[in-house]
């Protein structure tokens, strides 16, 4: 793509907007191009994944010396991020700036401390380094480092994987089956997928494969009572209404309605009938009450910070502060204990963060497990193994909990954990 000074100039503008880090990247990026609608789909694709390949690098810029104008920082995102030449760029910067970009490109053979190497804030590489070596941290460093792929997620109750592919082939899409998943697809490069009557008809979702995991470790039956705590959008109630062929019933509960109002066009391309999302106020709202002891499964996918997802959200490791850990971490321990009281006995509850910090995983399950002696930790890799899933080990080969690395399963950062409730009556104390 031919680069202009006029494109150049938008590419400043949004790598100005979306680097004052007020908002999510997406929802900058998203008003940004509202307000350009004669911007072409190509430059577009240009200015979204310069300003991504800038906010992944923003630590190693920042070393470079790159940030000390917008327009620096653009520049220099294109020469040493995203492969421009400088014949490619002479055409859009003076005599001056080439020189500077050159000597950019002369660095890339340079040692860099290891802080800027894993490209994290200094407080995210501690947190990191009380459970991983420094060659483990700048192994998944350096993997959130890289764009994610494109994963789908294939509906069941209409079809199969092996239907879908050859469709996908045909229209020139590059899919294959995603490593662990029986039910997911991975797609190499961006094509408009939402455009594709396999989408349209609710043949398949977009779904990363980590999430697929989560509801295979859930596992839930046909007929069951099921519920999805924090179902947001409902991707993951619509992969469990799928897996229970649309029969019992899936309640999706969010305390957004604005969230579960995007579940409704994807419910009706689904064709489930079994899934019913319902808001709430509270995961303390007394409409929870009347439902206390009768869910054969619960899954809580709690609010988290998100750094497991930083392939597609690279701005959360800049967003994110230690205080907002802390204050998640006191959520998370309320939605686990305010879920736990729908599980019937007997029956199976999954925490599941996009974490991977320890005060936001083991340390709520220790904590919960405390309280509640009636659930038992079950092992994660055990129950997905009765699926035919096999993992990569990425730590104790005794560890119960499901735990997925970028840099060892190509998935997003995800941690669960699979707790049974004792089908024996509690003691009144």
């Amino acid at each position: 793509m031919r680069l202009t000074p006029g494109l150049l100039g938008e590419l400043v503008a949004a790598v100005d907007m979306v680097g004052k880090l007020e908002r999510p990247a997406d929802k900058q990026l998203s008003a940004f191009f509202r307000l350009r609608p004669k911007l072409g789909q190509g430059d577009r694709g240009l200015i979204a994944e310069t300003v991504y390949a800038g906010l992944r690098r923003r630590r190693l810029l920042e070393h470079l010396g790159a940030t000390r104008s917008t327009r620096d920082l653009a520049l220099a995102t294109l020469a040493r991020l995203r492969g421009f030449s400088l014949r490619e760029l002479e055409g859009v910067a003076n005599a001056a700036e080439v020189r500077w970009l050159a000597g950019l490109k002369e660095a890339a053979r340079q040692e860099v401390p290891f802080a800027v190497a894993c490209d994290l804030p200094d407080w995210l590489i501690d947190r990191l380094r009380s459970f991983l070596s420094d060659a483990e941290l700048l192994a998944l460093a350096q993997a959130m480092q890289q764009p994610a792929a494109l994963d789908l997620r294939v509906n069941i109750l209409k079809t199969d994987r092996d239907a879908v592919l050859p469709e996908l082939a045909a229209a020139g899409i590059d899919a294959t089956p995603t490593p662990y998943s029986p039910i997911g697809i991975r797609v190499r490069g961006r094509p408009a997928i939402n455009r594709h009557p396999l989408f349209l008809g609710g043949s398949i979702e977009v779904q990363d494969e980590a999430s697929q995991l989560v509801c295979q470790l859930l596992a839930p039956r046909r007929g069951e009572m099921v519920a999805d705590f924090c179902a947001g959008a409902g991707g993951k109630s619509l992969t469990l209404g799928a897996a229970m062929r649309s029969t019992g019933r899936v309640y999706a509960f969010d305390v957004s309605a604005r969230r579960l109002a995007e579940l409704k066009p994807r419910l009706a391309r689904s064709g489930l009938s079994n899934v019913h999302p319902q808001a709430i106020a509270s995961e303390r709202d007394p409409k929870l009450k009347r439902l206390a002891g009768k869910f054969a499964r619960v899954l809580v996918d709690a609010p988290c910070s998100g750094l497991g997802t930083l392939r597609r959200n690279p701005d959360l490791k800049w967003r994110q502060t230690v205080r907002d850990v802390e204050e998640l971490t006191r959520k998370q321990a309320s939605i686990l204990a305010a879920a736990a009281k729908l599980v019937r006995p007997g029956g199976r509850l999954v925490y599941a963060t996009c974490s991977i910090l320890p005060e936001e995983n083991d340390a709520i399950v220790r904590e919960f497990l405390t309280a509640r002696p009636e659930f038992r930790l079950q092992p994660a890799r055990i129950e997905l193994a009765a699926s035919r899933i096999e993992l990569p080990q990425s730590g104790d080969l005794d560890d119960p909990l499901l735990r997925l690395y970028p840099h060892v399963h190509g998935t997003d950062g995800f941690f669960a954990a699979l707790l049974e409730r004792s089908a024996l009556p509690e003691r009144a104390e």
